[in-house]
């Protein structure tokens, strides 16, 4: 079934309606004129082979123009029937010109031009709705449900196996698929025909009567998403999606399974190709403990870790609610898993150093800090308390007990920062280089990335809310961009870079093309189902202190240099005096114990002379992944 043969007609059921409504337009011609002779008592009334002709002919035309044969009767509604009063007026106006130019009107009365389109409007219009009542009748007479006609979107192998199961699924009726590949055209899978492509999509949609779509392209990248979702939203349909590959591979998502288009999918990028063989040899057998466990990363961290086979997995977490999750779902999904649950602080040296002795740990991923940047710029105590000093209390602890790889999870913010969180991700790092000098025997590594899809305090979760509110949606300034990768994404980045890595590196993640908020912004109100600025509003609240109108991936004297993962970039660490950055975190220690938030500040420009504490106009500078001869890499 091809979408010219809908169109025009040329199917049988098409073509038993195009006669019926041909016929309809001799009935109403005739009637027009036996109405307007009877009631005018002029004499017989007479009717041309050349008149209907010309009327049949140019109503046919106006039939086809207006798109009266794209809808199917048994869904006919308001629309419909205003195309096709619609079509009548038109129609009638035509044939007037029509008989005019050829015959001057000869023996066809100007009244019959009024009568002609309200009686065909009402000779068309009925025996849709008549139709559609006696099938919706029929179907509560016998207690059937009406079927949901759903058209597939991609008629590939993921489309094939959700074609084979809605064959099973009585609540569904597949009336088509669409796909691009040329192969696929006019073919048949699993007896369903491929009525055409992508782009089609709109037109073919309306054209079968579909009511839902069906997203099958779990393999596209975040491009063909967008493209295959701007075309749904064109239908007015509503959709759904197949989850993503490694949503399924990694046990997040059951294949076949239905679900909204989420904003991961349209942001997410082309899947990670790891070298599993090496992360799995590098964890296989290992005792590992995760820091901030029940966090957005490190949850997700842990979730990676179960599935490497460690010989144990140690979570210390501050907050009792997230640890209790995260321990729970992961004793559900992993009943073999030896699990240590701990409750404890990072700045806590007796905790840590209890955590590493129950734990054996041999690997330490150090995921817990403070990330919120607004929310700590007046909390310069917090932020180096725990994103600086309870990092190197960890790091401290796990190069005495005899770790052999701690790896720190930074930011993109730790680059030329502009916030106190960054600026203290960036002392973080600087501490645990500083490690890697006094315990040789332990490999630090620092892993920056920028902004996570979903995570805990993050845009989407806020942007979710505020849509489900009502609006607005607040953003803070029009042209302001951001990097995001996935909580997955990043994570399995994290492990490449701890076994890969070795003491002292510094791992920059390529983190794709950045992302106009106020672009994500509309996209999650249209995939709520809403229309910007109609129904949610989309106002701009300013940069906040602390923020950049757009985030920097390097330093402009940065020495980044490829690594063996394409998704990994190396930076050259720069000597540091360790007297200088000893001195101060002491002197940051004795500031935090006091609340002398002043010494504090002065901490942060003694060890970061170029930071700039509230740079709420500073737009970062991005520069491409490329070798600088000369530099600091941050």
């Amino acid at each position: 079934m091809r979408l010219s043969e809908l169109r025009l007609g040329l199917l049988p059921p098409r073509a038993a309606v195009v006669m019926h409504d041909l016929g309809m337009v001799a009935l109403a011609w005739w009637l027009a004129k036996l109405l307007r002779y009877q009631l005018a008592h002029a004499g017989s009334m007479h009717i041309g082979v050349r008149e209907l002709a010309m009327v049949l002919a140019v109503q046919g035309a106006v039939f086809a123009w207006t798109g009266l044969y794209r809808g199917l009767w048994r869904f006919a509604s308001v629309p419909d029937l205003w195309n096709i009063a619609r079509a009548c007026a038109l129609g009638a106006v035509l044939v007037g010109v029509a008989l005019f130019l050829l015959d001057r009107l000869a023996g066809v009365p100007r009244s019959v031009l009024f009568l002609y389109p309200l009686i065909l409007a009402f000779a068309l219009g009925v025996p849709r709705l008549l139709y559609r009542y006696w099938k919706d009748s029929r179907l509560e007479l016998f207690g059937q449900q009406p079927l949901t006609r759903v058209m597939v979107v991609g008629a590939g192998r993921a489309g094939d196996a959700l074609l084979r199961d809605l064959r099973r699924d009585a609540r569904y009726r597949v009336v088509g698929c669409v796909d691009d590949a040329p192969q696929l055209r006019g073919a048949r899978v699993q007896g369903v025909p491929v009525l055409g492509t992508l782009e089609q999509l709109p037109e073919i949609a309306q054209a079968s009567g579909a009511q839902m779509l069906l997203i099958a392209m779990p393999s596209a990248n975040a491009a063909q998403m967008r493209r295959a979702v701007a075309l749904c939203e064109r239908s007015g349909l509503p959709f759904r999606t197949l989850p993503r590959l490694e949503d399924v591979v990694s046990g997040r998502a059951q294949r076949n399974e239905l679900k909204p288009v989420s904003i991961e999918d349209l942001l997410g990028r082309d899947a990670i190709d790891l070298d599993w063989e090496r992360v799995r040899a590098g964890f296989a057998g290992r005792h590992v403990l995760v820091s901030g466990g029940g966090g957005s990363i490190g949850s997700e961290l842990c979730r990676q870790v179960a599935r490497l086979g460690v010989a144990s997995l140690t979570i210390l977490e501050v907050s009792e609610f997230n640890l209790y999750r995260i321990a729970s779902e992961l004793q559900s999904a992993f009943p073999d898993l030896l699990l240590r649950p701990l409750l404890g602080d990072c700045g806590d040296p007796a905790a840590v150093r209890n955590a590493l002795t129950v734990s054996h740990a041999q690997v330490v991923l150090h995921a817990a800090a403070y990330k919120h940047v607004p929310l700590l710029q007046n909390q310069t105590r917090q932020a180096l308390r725990n994103n600086v000093l309870a990092t190197r209390t960890l790091a401290q602890a796990a190069g005495a007990a005899g770790a052999t790889s701690f790896v720190l999870v930074s930011t993109d913010k730790a680059v030329n920062p502009s916030s106190v969180m960054g600026a203290s991700k960036r002392i973080a790092e600087m501490a645990c280089l500083a490690e890697a000098q006094r315990a040789p025997a332990c490999d630090f590594v620092t892993v920056r990335f920028g902004n996570v899809l979903d995570s805990a305090g993050s845009v989407v979760p806020l942007f979710r809310e505020q849509i489900a509110r009502g609006g607005p949606v607040t953003v803070t300034h029009p042209e302001v961009t951001r990097y995001f990768m996935t909580i997955p994404e990043a994570s399995q980045l994290i492990l490449q870079a701890a076994v890969q890595g070795r003491s002292g590196d510094i791992f920059a993640l390529d983190m794709g093309e950045p992302v106009r908020i106020h672009d994500l912004a509309e996209q999650m109100i249209r995939l709520s189902g809403k229309q910007p600025g109609r129904d949610i509003a989309i106002v701009y609240s300013g940069l906040r202190p602390g923020e950049k109108l757009f985030e920097e991936l390097f330093h402009p004297r940065a020495n980044y240099a490829p690594t063996a993962h394409p998704k990994l970039f190396l930076a050259a660490p720069r000597a540091i005096s360790r007297e200088l950055l000893d001195a101060q975190l002491a002197r940051a220690a004795e500031a935090v114990a006091a609340f002398d938030e002043t010494a504090l500040e002065s901490v942060l420009q003694a060890l970061l002379p170029s930071f700039i504490p509230n740079p709420a106009a500073t737009a970062g500078t991005v520069l491409p992944f490329a070798r600088v001869d000369n530099g600091d890499p941050a």
